[in-house]
């Protein structure tokens, strides 16, 4: 029997590691499977603290995170490891792998590495980073470290997702402080100094201690600063004390809920525009993109024009179908809800999104929420109700279907009009406190039709 979505989370809760990669495989895909199993996961995704480690490449990140994840480990916490890799041009996935630069972590079943491909998004992250922390952190990761791909002046994206964030610099490599000046030492909220061994390892803390007394941060913490070697883990002890410091002063200070609430802003603004992305791309064919570009390329149009009239295209299409009628749900007449919800259940892949009893209707409704419209689920509460009445006379199965009309009275009025049998000639008040009303069979093909306002 298919695996639900429920049976799915089930076991990405209890540690299947297989589970939790065929969850990742899924969100990296941009499957819709994996985008409903993060809404089935995530009430039970806020535990884990999120750590990001940035740096130039070279700077040591992965050998410094396999030792970091070592030190939590002997804690005896869980631990998640987000490895970004710059995206292979030939199978679209990351290039390095983590097994290999993490080796010591491999077999440790209470940790669980994924590499992750940027996929030409910007900002050092995959795309789907965030998600995949919280399957991680739903999977019992008390923990997660991400490292991102290596740091540009503009890669600071890290600061969205995590926690905490340790920004690594290494003495030799050219004016460090300087390079990273803009934009990226603002969002380190602990300065690591790698390969601490080598000359120069006093130079550049002495930098970031000048640049840091020149622009105290607004909540009133002071980032430390760490010197690590993380081929041989001196050092690391203290850097896991510095985001532990750090986690407590997040914890007691005010500013701490507002980080969060702009974090998930800028969360919920990059889901928002990924979307409608999508969804406007999904609108213009190809053969009208290419001639859309043609028209740029010689000149007789601008690209700004065109993206104008693009977007009053799909503001035109979006105004139409809001006035279209729609599928709002299919009612289905059951003898008994507690017999008839687990074969559902399983079916659908989920638990009913809302249960209720409708007075009027003297009828108990079990919900199911699919995409744009809905199942229902329909047991009679009396025996003289129209659901007991339906399944005395034609037995269990579907007993209506409901369509969405912008405007229930004026819908009724034409209908009426044209000639079309009504039970309601006046709005009432269903399921949900939705204004509905219900057409006679047998003017609709012997289909009884529901009507409920709504866009």
């Amino acid at each position: 029997m298919a695996e639900s979505q429920q049976d799915w989370a089930d076991k990405i809760v209890a540690g299947d590691r297989r589970a939790i990669a065929r969850a990742i495989s899924a969100v990296e895909n941009g499957e819709r499977a994996g985008i409903e199993l993060i809404k089935t996961v995530f009430p039970k995704s806020g535990g884990a603290y999120v750590i990001g480690i940035t740096g130039s490449p070279g700077a040591g990140k992965s050998t410094l995170v396999e030792k970091l994840a070592a030190q939590y480990r002997a804690s005896g916490l869980r631990v998640g490891i987000i490895a970004v890799d710059p995206t292979s041009p030939f199978s679209g996935g990351a290039i390095l792998g983590d097994r290999i630069r993490m080796q010591a972590l491999s077999t440790d079943e209470g940790v669980y590495i994924r590499s992750m491909a940027t996929r030409g998004h910007l900002g050092g992250l995959a795309p789907a980073a965030h998600d995949v922390v919280s399957i991680m952190a739903a999977a019992g990761c008390q923990v997660v470290l991400i490292e991102t791909v290596g740091v540009g002046q503009d890669e600071v994206e890290i600061a969205r997702h995590a926690d905490a964030t340790a920004l690594l610099l290494v003495p030799g490599m050219g004016d460090d402080v300087q390079t990273f000046k803009a934009g990226v030492m603002e969002i380190a909220d602990i300065f690591v100094i790698n390969k601490a061994d080598r000359p120069g390892a006093d130079r550049v803390e002495q930098e970031v201690t000048t640049m840091l007394s020149m622009t105290p941060r607004r909540d009133g913490w002071q980032p430390p600063i760490v010197k690590t070697v993380a081929t041989t883990g001196e050092g690391v002890g203290r850097m896991r004390e510095a985001l532990d410091q750090f986690r407590g002063f997040e914890e007691k200070h005010p500013s701490q809920d507002q980080r969060r609430r702009e974090q998930w802003r800028a969360r919920l603004l990059e889901i928002l525009r990924q979307d409608l992305f999508e969804k406007a791309i999904g609108k213009v064919s190809p053969g009208t993109l290419d001639a859309l570009v043609e028209e740029v390329l010689s000149r007789r149009r601008d690209p700004h024009s065109v993206v104008e009239d693009l977007i009053g295209e799909f503001r035109r299409a979006g105004k139409d179908d809001s006035r279209s009628t729609k599928i709002h749900h299919v009612g289905i007449a059951v003898e008994s809800l507690a017999a008839a919800l687990p074969v559902f259940e399983r079916l659908l892949g989920k638990k009913p999104d809302a249960q209720e009893i409708v007075e009027d209707q003297r009828v108990r409704a079990a919900v199911f929420n699919l995409g744009a419209s809905r199942i229902e689920l329909l047991e009679a509460t009396s025996p003289d109700s129209p659901i007991a009445r339906s399944i005395a006379k034609r037995g269990q199965g579907i007993h209506h279907l409901t369509l969405t009309v912008p405007d229930l009275e004026a819908a009724l009025a034409d209908l009426e009009q044209a000639g079309i049998r009504l039970i309601d000639c006046e709005p009432r008040v269903g399921a949900g406190k939705e204004r509905i009303a219900f057409l006679h069979p047998s003017s609709t093909a012997g289909v009884l039709i529901e009507l409920v306002e709504g866009k």
